[in-house]
């Protein structure tokens, strides 16, 4: 019997050791699941938001393309505003009457014997309420 005892003893602790690293196992196995998934859910959210808000994200990219927008729009006015222009240098090398008229205009030249009558400008009437409002 004492062998039977000495066995016991010694298959013992190995039984108590198989048995806690069984509830070690199922327990990290319980614990680390939900965990896991939790940090993979956190950090898909922390690289949406990083994509939306980020350094170079979807907001940024939106900001940027109504601000292309907006340049391509004046760029294409100050093209067509270049190309007036260039039609009216045309127009005043080219046309002594164009010139005439541009003294005339915007300098107030006259010609010999000729008066000329500026009128002041029409004062803006403030606008008068509408009844019932």
């Amino acid at each position: 019997m004492p062998e039977e005892n000495g066995q016991v003893k010694t298959e013992a602790p190995a039984a108590k050791r198989e048995s806690l690293r069984a509830w070690a196992l199922g327990w990290t196995q319980r614990l680390w699941r939900p965990a896991g998934t939790l940090i993979a859910v956190v950090l898909a959210l922390l690289i949406t938001w990083h994509v939306i808000y980020g350094n170079h994200g979807l907001s940024v990219w939106l900001q940027k393309r109504a601000q292309d927008r907006s340049l391509q729009r004046e760029i294409k006015n100050l093209q067509q505003e270049n190309a007036d222009m260039r039609q009216q240098i045309q127009r005043l090398q080219s046309n002594p009457d164009a010139i005439e008229r541009e003294a005339r205009e915007k300098l107030h030249y006259a010609k010999p014997g000729e008066v000329i009558y500026t009128l002041p400008d029409q004062p803006q009437q403030p606008k008068q309420a509408q009844p019932g409002k």
